[in-house]
């Protein structure tokens, strides 16, 4: 993550607590805890999730698409291609 230091900070404490999340999930399963219980926080974790990819994505487009486009048309077509495949996929997933 080539942003400024907070932001990657906040990234990676996001991902720590969506790997906490989904190590209590686990430990759901293996109590057998209530199915809808269980769904409820893999829903939980799936929104965690993409609001990380949203903050990602918002720093790529600041930083690096911003850079690129700065710099010249070939490097900024490049990024631009780059973001909109990512945006294709988060909307997929």
């Amino acid at each position: 993550m080539a942003g400024p230091a907070e932001h990657k900070e906040d990234v990676i404490r996001r991902l720590r607590r969506i790997e906490g999340q989904v190590r209590g999930v686990q430990r759901m399963v293996a109590e057998d805890v209530y199915c809808v219980d269980v769904l409820t926080q893999v829903s939980a974790i799936n929104a965690a999730l993409q609001s990380c990819a949203v903050t990602l994505l918002d720093e790529h487009l600041a930083c690096c698409v911003t850079e690129a486009i700065a710099r010249g048309r070939d490097e900024a077509r490049v990024k631009v291609g780059e973001a909109s495949k990512a945006i294709a996929r988060l909307i997929r997933a």
